[in-house]
């Protein structure tokens, strides 16, 4: 038996940041079923959008609902009027006052989650698995990845015993803390069954600041000093 970890929360405080900030006591329950809700409306209706992350944020009695993009000009829409309907869809879900932002992805081939879903389209379009999982790895190293790691599970090529695929290209080093790595998942819905697209991308490296190196220089400068 293996002992996995995510990859997004075994990195949390070191280099990444909760996709959920908010701090509740007795109303936790109530918040968190909020979040769900808000995120099933964003997967319900922004189908086009191709939403790679949603970040939510609560202040007081108004929640701030950010949305990353790889095509906001689909989810703003003429005028603006995808957005309101959006925003009204999102408060009557959770009946707190929403403020809505959508943010553009610089480099959508480098997202897992849109990876994810790419691939899952194209399984459902009936296209050969393991050509759509190479040539999305091809892309993907192509757009500046250090690494990506590629798995679908489930009934491939319309067999009858379900089978595992794994692409590899690059590094993936999931034992570092260090390591910027996108993960995202989606399912295809075929006629063969339902089938689970795992997607790793390996960015490089963030170095994290270090404190304790800087205090220690400060606090002897001042010693030589006085």
């Amino acid at each position: 038996m293996g002992h996995k970890v995510h990859p997004v929360g075994f990195r949390l405080v070191v280099n990444r940041d909760w996709r959920a900030r908010w701090y509740a006591g007795k109303n936790y329950t109530r918040f968190w079923l909020g979040d769900v809700k808000l995120r099933m409306v964003v997967e319900d209706n922004c189908a086009g959008g191709a939403v790679s992350r949603v970040d939510i944020e609560r202040s007081g009695d108004e929640v701030g609902v950010t949305l990353y993009s790889a095509r906001p000009g689909i989810l703003i829409g003429r005028q603006g009027q995808n957005v309101e309907a959006l925003k009204s869809e999102l408060e009557k879900a959770s009946g707190d006052k929403i403020r809505l932002t959508i943010k553009e992805v610089e480099h959508p081939e480098t997202e897992a989650a849109l990876i994810a879903r790419n691939i899952a389209g194209r399984l459902e379009e009936r296209i050969p698995f393991r050509r759509a999982m190479r040539q999305a790895a091809f892309r993907t190293m192509q757009a500046g990845a250090r690494g990506v790691k590629i798995m679908c599970k489930g009934r491939l090529g319309g067999l009858e015993i379900a089978r595992t695929e794994t692409v590899r290209q690059g590094q993936m080093p999931l034992h570092k803390l260090r390591a910027n790595i996108d993960y995202g998942v989606a399912e295809a819905h075929t006629l063969m069954g339902l089938v689970g697209i795992k997607v790793w991308v390996y960015k490089g490296d963030i170095m994290p600041e270090m404190k304790e190196k800087h205090a220690t220089a400060e606090t002897s400068e001042v010693s030589q000093g006085a």
